[in-house]
């Protein structure tokens, strides 16, 4: 089952898309997954990567959340006119919201973020104690370089004297990459305990896949647990069926696997 929701955030609205799992027990609490999209993203993602995900993750009995941050999507006010703490907040405000559901296991939530999403699920992740799991697809890791690279860096740098960024519709200020430049997810990665699973296409062009690498290293110094995948071939956004659907098997492997872990009775020392 597919729902629409709206999900208070300030003084704005965000829109988003719940899933819910066809097998439920009637008293049973189940897990949830929220996504995170990326930079000038919708929760329906390049291809319908978010909405395919979405449905598949549901078909293992999984709830699933996907939504659009401030200004994207269906979700009122100006993307690219505040800084990422706002990002940070939204994505608290929608765990508040997802963990307030009478169906879903507060204790279980996971998040899930692609691109500047995965560098923004990483930093709520380290922030949010009602997160121990996290994935991470194709993430941002220098959140000022990797988006000014994006945008043109000579666009960036013509904000001393410009009021805004006309970048395919979305008005990009200056504050927005002040604040991009004030935060480090791969150092932050360090301070995550919980369990993190990552993934990167070896032909990604806008975000290095060596961002993979540099998160697995940061990740191990404190996290409970850490799996990393390479996607063959696979670009930014996953886009072929084939590279699309490895990155849901393997991922929606992961959370199955992690359910069952946190499921299993611990061993008791004699």
């Amino acid at each position: 089952m597919e729902q629409a929701v709206m999900i208070k955030s300030g003084t704005e609205m965000l829109a988003g898309s719940l899933h819910l799992p066809e097998n439920r027990t009637e008293n049973g609490k189940i897990p949830i997954i929220i996504i995170c999209h990326g930079f000038i993203g919708s929760r329906v993602g390049v291809n319908r990567l978010f909405v395919k995900a979405a449905r598949y993750f549901s078909s293992l009995g999984f709830a699933v959340l996907r939504f659009d941050y401030e200004g994207c999507g269906e979700s009122s006010g100006i993307y690219g006119t505040y800084g990422i703490e706002r990002f940070i907040g939204q994505t608290e405000d929608v765990i508040h919201f997802a963990a307030n559901i009478p169906t879903i296991d507060e204790n279980d939530i996971y998040l899930l973020g692609h691109s500047l999403g995965g560098a923004v699920a990483t930093l709520t992740a380290v922030r949010n104690e009602k997160i121990r799991k996290l994935a991470i697809w194709a993430a941002v890791g220098r959140p000022f370089e990797d988006i000014a690279a994006i945008v043109g860096e000579e666009k960036v740098a013509a904000l001393e004297y410009d009021s805004f960024i006309d970048f395919e519709g979305y008005t990009l200020v200056k504050t927005f990459f002040q604040s991009l430049s004030e935060y480090a997810p791969l150092q932050e990665a360090k301070k995550f305990t919980g369990d993190v699973f990552i993934a990167h296409g070896t032909e990604d062009k806008e975000i290095a896949c060596s961002y993979a690498h540099i998160y697995e290293k940061s990740f191990r110094k404190s996290a409970k647990s850490v799996e990393k995948n390479l996607i063959a071939g696979g670009n930014h956004t996953f886009t072929s069926i084939e590279h699309s659907t490895e990155l849901f098997r393997i991922t929606g492997g992961w959370f199955v696997e992690q359910r069952k872990t946190a499921a299993r009775p611990a061993r008791k020392i004699i």
